[in-house]
Parts: structure tokens; sequence; C-alpha cells
């Protein structure tokens, strides 16, 4: 990937004070909890410590029932994610998630996953947690209060006005997060915002500037958690299925999923190996053999393969084809050789 310059965060003064939340003090903080949904009580679950196990277990998944749900009122929001985050990609931006302790590593798992899922560069989707690497394995407290560190981290990876940077935080008032948020806006970059929180609470006082700052807020209201607070849990889970739709959709509108198999994938293990084959197959109706050949005079490249087959022609007119549907095989086999 080509050096990024950043002449857009290089001299950004670090925030004020709360600039981010307009943070109120000590009381301010309290008001701000008390209306957050995953700061409530469940109904459901206020005599769980004296359950059993099986009982335990049925409240929590009745719970979790209620997660799909939310998510599927979200998706208009997610779709208008999807287009900008396309858009980002098309013209050479990147896709930065950033959170804090659950939320912030869920957005690492996502980015993490896509360049074996779909070929990806390990730049294109990447992930961004409060207190940095030991805070992925080990619980780092009071770092997501830190505001000032989000202008330096989003300065390390060099943020431009191409980039997207989506907030991931449950509560929707992590300072580091809106802190990251704001000075992506100042950037010109693209900013999303992922939360179990009503959007209506954006229309409060103390997230104004969030509110501002934001193009696109996706807010999947899950409810009061079992256990009070405890967002790993029912708004963990809707975070996780949000942004799995957020780089599915997207990188398949970046034409890296053929019918509905991923094409771009990378083979760099016996069972990716073995995946890239069986593609091959399904897509085209030939034998096992003939796909590992095909492959073969492919130099591993999937969607080469399938056009290859497809409309029998060789490696190089394959390529050819590819690039002029800008790497659609659907496309690409609909086209003429010639």
């Amino acid at each position: 990937m080509k050096t990024r310059t950043n002449t857009n965060l290089t001299h950004v003064s670090p925030l004020p004070p709360g600039e981010g939340l307009g943070v109120r003090g000590v009381r301010g903080l309290r008001e701000t909890l008390a209306r957050l949904t995953t700061e409530q009580r469940n109904e459901s679950s206020m005599t769980i410590d004296t359950s059993g196990a099986e009982d335990i277990l049925r409240v929590i998944n009745n719970e979790d029932k209620k997660v799909a749900g939310a998510v599927e009122k979200e998706i208009p929001y997610i779709a208008k994610a999807v287009d900008i985050i396309v858009d980002s990609f098309n013209r050479g931006g990147r896709l930065i998630y950033v959170g804090a302790g659950t939320s912030g590593r869920l957005g690492i798992l996502d980015a993490s996953e896509c360049p074996p899922t779909y070929g990806t560069d390990p730049d294109m989707v990447q992930g961004i947690i409060a207190g940095g690497k030991k805070a992925v394995f080990r619980s780092q407290e009071g770092v997501e209060d830190k505001e000032h560190q989000a202008v330096k981290d989003l300065q390390k990876i060099k943020l431009t006005k191409k980039d997207v940077v989506c907030g991931v935080a449950a509560s929707m008032r992590t300072p580091y997060v809106v802190a990251a948020i704001c000075v992506a806006k100042r950037c010109g970059a693209k900013t999303l915002y992922v939360t179990t929180n009503p959007r209506s609470l954006l229309e409060n006082p103390e997230f104004s500037r969030l509110r501002k700052c934001l193009d696109v807020a996706i807010c999947p209201e899950v409810g009061p958690e079992v256990i009070m607070g405890s967002t790993r849990m029912k708004a963990g889970t809707a975070q996780k299925l949000v942004l799995n739709m957020l780089t599915t959709a997207s990188m398949i509108r970046l034409g890296k999923v053929y019918e509905n198999m991923m094409v771009d994938l990378k083979l760099n293990s016996k069972k990716l190996e073995e995946r890239a084959k069986r593609v091959v197959m399904l897509a085209t109706g030939v034998d096992y053999d003939t796909a590992v050949e095909t492959l073969e005079q492919a130099d591993g490249h999937v969607k080469t393969a399938i056009v290859m087959l497809k409309n029998d022609i060789s490696r190089t007119q394959a390529r050819k084809l590819l690039k002029k549907a800008n790497g659609f095989v659907r496309k690409a086999t609909k086209q003429p050789t010639t």
C-alpha cells in the first residue's frame, strides 16, 4: 500500500478537556448513565441470583433472542453506512473501527477476519482499541476516558479524508471513541457510530458534539442486559452482527463474492486451499482434478480459474476480462472474449 501523507491531523491540537462529550463533571456523568438503557436493570432477571443453572441460561437465551430483531430495525442505517464504506474503498480509503473494551475487541476481530476471507490488504480494514494491543487481551481500566490519546492514535495511522471512522460504543458516551469521531470529522473523514442505546439520546445536550460529527448512527436497541451494565452480552452480540453486516455487504459490493461464495480468498493454509478447489468445482461444475489443474494455471487465483473454465479461455484472457469487469466474476463470465 502506498505511503500515506496526512496534513489534516498533524497539526490538530489535543482536544480540550471534555470536548468530545460536553462533560459536566461527576453529576453530569451520573445523569447521563441514568438515561442509558444499557445501564438499566432488566425486570426479567431480577431473581437470577436465586436460580439454578438451567433457569439462568433460559433467561439469558430469551434475552438474546431479542437482538436480531433490534438489528433488523437498523438495516436502513446499516445500508447507508455500507454505501459510505464502499465509496471510500473505491477511492482508496480505509475503514477504521475505534472502540474501548469489548467494543474495541469486536472491531479488531472484524478487521482481522477480512484478509483471510476476502484477500484484502490488512490496512484496508483496521481496528483501534483504547489502550493499544495489550488491551485486546487484558482489560486496561481508565483508558476509555483518554480523549487526547484518540488524536494520537489516529495520527499514528495517518488518517485522511478518504477514510471512514466507525466508532463502536455500547454506551454511546465513551470519551475515547467520541473524541476519535470528532477528530475524524475535523479531518474530513466520513464517520459512523454503532451503539446499543436509543438514537433519541443523541438529541440530548451532552451528545450534541457527537451528533454534529456523525454521518450515520446505527442504534439497535437491545434493552437492559441480564446483568446490569454487562454490555459484552446483548450489546456485544448486536455490535458483532452489525460489524459482520458492514464488512460482508461491502465486500460483496466490491466483487469479492460470486453467487454466495468467497472468491478472493488467499490460499494460505491447507483448509483454504481445499476451500478454493471446492469453490471452483461448485462454480463451474468441474471435477476435483480439473479444479486443481486450473487453479495451478491461474496461480491460485480463484476468480481467474472460474472465468477460465466458464469461458473456456486462457489465464491471460480471463485476467483481462476480470479487469474490464472490475473484478466481478459474474460480469466477466458474461462478457465476450474478444
